[in-house]
């Protein structure tokens, strides 16, 4: 079991999809997202969510801020657990995959997705000062690049959109 605290920049809160519902999680407010939510979704995808998978899942849904593979290895290691980068690096590349989580490649960093049952672009609003990151959940606003890189020939494998302020 996960606890999700939201503390982003918007004051009304925000809604997390976890298998199939959608939750509002109120500006400094929790939201419990159980691993079996998790496991749920890789299981209907045919993938498994192995317990190293689950923990580096879990340390990515209870930090406030995103973090790097780097801060996840050493709460994996204050677990008392052996690791090494590359065995991090194949739980969050399994972790994106199932679109469980998100990489922001302007930060290097992971953050959890609010929208985990549905493979998607997405879009996040980035605080410098304070580290914290939104998700926001615009379909307008990948149609629009969509749209835009069509007029110019250009075919999106994939869209990411960071936004810093």
């Amino acid at each position: 079991m996960a606890t999700v605290t939201y503390v982003g920049p918007f004051a009304e809160g925000v809604d997390i999809q976890v298998d199939g519902r959608w939750r509002r999680v109120p500006h400094g407010g929790t939201l419990e997202v159980s691993d079996a939510d998790a496991a749920s979704l890789c299981e209907r995808r045919g993938t498994r969510l192995t317990e190293l998978r689950k923990r580096v899942l879990e340390i990515i849904w209870n930090s406030p801020t995103p973090l790097g593979a780097y801060a996840i290895l050493d709460v994996l290691r204050d677990d008392g657990r052996q690791g090494a980068p590359p065995t991090v690096y194949r739980a969050l590349d399994f972790l994106l995959e199932q679109g469980l989580i998100h990489r922001l490649a302007s930060l290097n960093v992971f953050t959890g997705c609010r929208r985990p049952d549905s493979f998607h672009g997405g879009q996040f609003l980035i605080c410098r000062d304070c580290g914290q990151v939104d998700e926001l959940t615009n379909p307008t606003v990948e149609e629009l690049l969509r749209a835009e890189a069509a007029c110019r020939r250009f075919e999106v494998l994939s869209q990411m959109v960071e936004v810093l302020g």
